[in-house]
């Protein structure tokens, strides 16, 4: 089982082999290997991210089939679900961080400004559900003059909405905050560019 600081840093490598376009993983599987995996898994990292088709987590750490349990939602929010999951991966297998995973341009983070910005065309009911989740991280930004220039305050949503998702889970979950005061587990933010395809992991 690997320590949170070595899962961290062969996360660290793998986007970098991702962004220098050299990654390692195949992209097929033999049969033989595929049945082996049948068996069991071991995955050695937690990873909540946004269901873009444009963030995928084994392509952007390089990881292979097995080695990530991945959790995707639009607008990486947490819901007990998601909650369940992170508990689920993290007694089961032993894995020593959770990441969430924002990234830029968010499709929810947007959705919610515009929610916010014209009250009287509300989405669905279940595009709704997502949007109050994020709708705390740009309400505090649309009282600061950032509500003056909407492309910068989507971007510190997106940070915004990653730093209430790590807080929701290390302080919404009796069995994380357990794993967590025992030294088994953290929780940290990070933010993926689109632009770049390079992971940039928050100090909060």
């Amino acid at each position: 089982m690997l320590t949170a600081q070595e899962a961290l840093e062969r996360l660290k490598v793998g986007n970098q082999r991702f962004v220098q376009g050299e990654t390692t993983h195949p992209k097929l599987l033999t049969h033989h290997e595929r049945a082996e995996m049948a068996q069991d898994q071991n995955p050695f990292a937690i990873v909540l991210g946004c269901s873009d088709s444009r963030v995928p987590a084994e392509m952007v750490f390089d990881q292979g089939l097995g080695d990530l349990f991945v959790i995707r939602v639009a607008g990486n929010i947490v819901a007990p679900s998601q909650v369940g999951s992170v508990e689920f991966a993290a007694e089961r297998y032993d894995c020593a961080v959770v990441v969430v995973l924002g990234h830029s341009h968010c499709g929810a983070v947007q959705a919610t400004v515009d929610t916010l910005l014209n009250p009287e065309s509300p989405p669905s009911n279940n595009l709704m559900s997502i949007v109050n989740r994020v709708r705390p991280s740009v309400e505090i930004l649309l009282q600061t003059d950032l509500k003056h220039d909407l492309t910068k305050l989507c971007a510190h949503a997106v940070r915004s909405n990653v730093f209430a998702s790590v807080n929701q889970l290390r302080h919404g979950s009796a069995v994380i905050e357990n794993l967590i005061a025992q030294g088994k587990l953290i929780v940290v933010g990070a933010e993926y560019s689109l632009e770049t395809g390079e992971v940039t992991f928050l100090d909060f």
